[in-house]
């Protein structure tokens, strides 16, 4: 699989002010940038697999303050890992995970499913003290007990099938049930409970602590009535315990956070929730439940509107949104916990009002081009820029790290 990257080779370019709002990310840009490829005219070129290159990235994790990071390269089906936080662009991988080496792609290495392969990686998530991947299109989870440390170490545990060798929807059955998955694309450690977007079940899984057996059944189940059900909207009209496209879950203050992407809304838990189907208490993006059209049916996007947001990750009082449709992050703050708040914060376009894929352009430092996947690991986020074909490595603004 290979496609092209036009690259800007400009100096990065500093966001326009963006009034009545803060700045969710570091004005100056991101301090490294891995995956980007650039020629000297600018001209596109192939994006091969190598131990510096990214394919349509869609979620990645730093473990620690110093490392190790990890990224799902997602169109290389694979993973690469750094022992350190890279400090500059373009830093080779130390480890890949689900390739023979840093030269060569295809899904499950061109086998079949095994513990150490992988079919459209994409959510990371540290795990204990160990780790745990989205491996979307085996529809399963993969976790590492341990944080891996050499290439192609195997997984330890699988969630979503009975054994490594297995990679069927939903186990080869046309129904769900608690030990089965479909199209997992998020996964979250919220240091007691693994939570899982299963995304094309329509619905959010959650298990107590960390599972230690292959095929563990969840013990909690959103979006649905129960575990046999995988309905669009649950069956019915879009309501506050529906779901379309979960994509990813964070938790936020105490508060259950998912980015319900097919429905252009977040729904927000206020407290854990403790029995299946239960309803959210909140969203963003949508003026009431029944309504779930991209920018609330609007060409433009405003503070309050979303379009296919797919990532979500906290620190400290903010909630950070990749809006990844209309090419932006946004931010919330804590106060800013009212049904329909609008952001206060804003990376990626110049205003609220506008949108658009690098802004319009071609690629820049600070561009983003549908961004699939955000975390935060003290003051550093980590955004995946899967249509640039590149992960940032990027400071929080400073009005957000001090509030």
């Amino acid at each position: 699989m290979a496609t092209a990257l036009r690259v800007n080779l400009m100096p990065a370019l500093k966001h326009a002010p963006v009034p009545s709002s803060l700045a969710v990310l570091d004005c100056e840009g991101p301090f490294a940038c891995l995956g980007l490829s650039a020629s000297a005219d600018g001209l596109a070129i192939p994006v091969a697999p190598s131990a510096t290159s990214l394919f349509g990235p869609r979620g990645a994790s730093l473990i620690g303050a110093r490392g190790p990071l990890w990224v799902s390269d997602t169109g290389h089906h694979r993973l690469l890992g750094w022992a350190r936080v890279p400090d500059g662009d373009n830093a080779p991988a130390d480890w890949v995970i689900g390739q023979p080496d840093f030269t060569r792609e295809g899904r499950n290495a061109k086998g079949q499913p095994g513990a150490a392969t992988l079919n459209v990686p994409t959510g990371v998530t540290p795990l204990g003290e160990g780790i745990a991947v989205a491996d979307a299109w085996n529809h399963r989870v993969l976790i590492w007990l341990a944080r891996p440390e050499r290439s192609n170490a195997p997984a330890d545990v699988v969630l979503g099938q009975a054994d490594f060798a297995s990679g069927e929807a939903n186990g080869g059955h046309t129904t769900a049930s608690a030990q089965s998955l479909f199209w997992p694309y998020g996964v979250h450690w919220d240091g007691a409970r693994l939570w899982v977007a299963d995304t094309g079940n329509r619905r959010v899984l959650m298990w107590h602590g960390v599972p230690m057996s292959n095929g563990s059944p969840a013990d909690l189940v959103l979006g649905q009535h129960d575990f046999g059900t995988r309905d669009e909207n649950g069956g019915g009209e879009p309501s506050l315990s529906s779901m379309r496209w979960p994509h990813d879950v964070a938790v936020w203050n105490g508060r259950l956070c998912v980015t319900d992407a097919g429905n252009n809304r977040i729904m927000i838990w206020d407290a854990r929730p403790t029995r299946n189907d239960q309803a959210c208490d909140r969203l963003l993006g949508q003026i009431d439940p029944t309504q779930v059209d991209h920018n609330q049916s609007l060409y433009w996007p405003s503070a309050g509107t979303l379009h296919m947001p797919y990532g979500i990750a906290s620190s400290g009082t903010w909630l950070v949104a990749a809006d990844t449709a209309n090419s932006r992050l946004l931010g919330w703050h804590a106060d800013d916990n009212a049904h329909q708040a609008d952001a206060c914060a804003l990376t990626g376009q110049t205003d609220f009002h506008a949108k658009g894929d690098n802004r319009w352009a071609l690629p820049s430092r600070d561009s983003l081009c549908w961004p699939y996947g955000i975390a935060v690991c003290g003051d550093v986020a980590v955004v995946a820029d899967s249509g640039n074909n590149r992960v940032l490595l990027w400071h929080l603004a400073s009005d957000l790290v001090a509030s």
